[in-house]
């Protein structure tokens, strides 16, 4: 399976990791790494850029707005603000595929001219004019599934089956894609791990990943240290490498084509391993 990101083809016949780069202040593991003296510098953002593409990243997943639980909303500006110098600035120094983690149109459009290869959207697309906006790019589109807004959708997520009721909201999205002149071939699909479910709806969502696999579509599996495995191991944001690892093999195992991922080297040695055991067989 390949799908082709701007001017660069993806191979994702193996599962392959996305790293994460938040350009934000206060996402829930990196927010405000890469700031200094309270602005964002593209010196720490491009060294920890080029250090995830040498562990063997084939993805850079640039956000500017975070979407953990209980966040608030930027305004436009400032998401451009945050991410577009860092499009630009990985994009003419690696040459990499880079992802944009966004729901605004005009960071779409803007991200696309910049030399972004890809969209990430944890809403869908549902925002107004961002349909519009990804089909203008031409890009391929991560749809995710999320139960409510980042606000309060941890307040009270409830299912009758959590893992028809995801199925069945990214058919609806992809419809609406195809609708609008997006293919399926450049659609990926995100069941939204912690984005409205509680560690149970998590768990069964795991487990049934090879439903959403059927789609014969990409899926998308972000599970990196996720506030579940600290809820489940108790363990801290710092200390959830080896959760983060076991749901990132069993996401694999299920049939996730991209696992996005914080610690990019650890993950990509699992998936190499994982490969190798694989071609054993």
């Amino acid at each position: 399976m390949k799908i082709t990101c701007g001017k660069q083809p993806l191979d994702l016949s193996q599962p392959v990791v996305m790293g994460v780069l938040n350009t934000t202040p206060d996402s829930f593991s990196d927010g405000g790494s890469y700031y200094a003296a309270g602005s964002l510098d593209l010196s720490l953002v491009l060294r920890r850029a080029e250090q995830m593409l040498g562990e063997g990243a084939a993805i850079l997943d640039v956000g500017g707005e975070s979407t953990r639980p209980g966040a608030c909303p930027v305004s436009e500006q400032e998401e451009l603000d945050r991410v577009i110098p860092v499009v630009e600035a990985i994009c003419s120094n690696f040459g990499a595929i880079v992802s944009v983690d966004t729901s605004s149109p005009a960071v779409m459009h803007i991200a696309a001219a910049a030399g972004a290869g890809l969209i990430n959207d944890v809403r869908a697309l549902e925002r107004p004019g961002a349909l519009e906006a990804a089909e203008q790019t031409g890009l391929p589109v991560c749809l995710m599934h999320m139960q409510g807004q980042p606000g309060s959708m941890q307040k009270a997520p409830s299912y009758m089956n959590v893992v028809e009721e995801v199925a069945a909201y990214l058919e609806q999205r992809v419809a609406a894609c195809e609708g609008q002149g997006i293919a399926r071939e450049r659609l990926i699909l995100d069941p939204g791990f912690g984005f409205g479910k509680t560690d149970e709806h998590n768990l069964a969502l795991l487990r049934g990943l090879s439903q959403l696999a059927s789609f014969n579509m990409p899926i998308l599996a972000g599970l990196s240290r996720k506030s579940m495995i600290g809820r489940l191991l108790q363990r801290e944001v710092g200390e959830r490498l080896s959760g983060s690892l076991a749901l990132a093999m069993m996401a694999a195992q299920r049939g996730a084509s991209i696992l996005r991922a914080h610690d990019v080297a650890e993950t990509v040695d699992v998936l190499r391993l994982r490969q190798m055991i694989d071609c054993d067989n």
